[in-house]
């Protein structure tokens, strides 16, 4: 994983993620995964840029996400591009939807934790304050399912 300096004619935001950082650059994230160690690399080359920093990339999917996250640092926005796309987030102990369609976005607020399920092939563009995020696997991943307090292994 590194910052790359250069400028490039197209890159493919699903593959490279663009980090914004202070003074309002723009940086492509060359080799990135969502490996530990590729996280831990990405989390130290910004950490200059603190709360401010923002990464930005779409991602594609078919089906329900498999984990809970949250940003303590920063508002994530997020923004379905195609198809539809549910947000859940967790209010005070109880799963709150959002339904997307195409255009449409949704902000998950500072250090709420959210999941997103994609209602048949979609995609989305997000644009995350990522210092400090934290994640954790979700058994219920159908956004239907249990309405009201989510199972202890959901709470936060």
């Amino acid at each position: 994983m590194r910052l790359s300096n250069h400028e490039r004619n197209v890159m493919d935001l699903r593959t490279i993620p663009v980090h914004l950082g202070l003074g309002s650059t723009a940086k492509p994230v060359e080799d990135f995964s969502w490996d530990p160690e590729v996280l831990q690399a990405y989390g130290a080359a910004v950490a200059a840029d603190g709360a401010e920093g923002r990464m930005v990339m779409i991602f594609e999917g078919d089906g329900p996400g498999d984990h809970w996250e949250r940003h303590p640092a920063g508002d994530e926005l997020v923004v379905c591009l195609s198809g539809s796309v549910t947000v859940t987030r967790e209010v005070d102990g109880v799963p709150v939807r959002v339904l997307l369609g195409s255009g449409e976005g949704t902000i998950n607020p500072a250090g709420v934790w959210h999941a997103v399920d994609m209602e048949g092939p979609a995609s989305i563009l997000s644009i995350t304050a990522g210092l400090g995020t934290d994640q954790r696997p979700r058994t219920r991943i159908r956004p239907t399912e249990g309405v009201g307090a989510p199972t202890p292994e959901e709470a936060p």
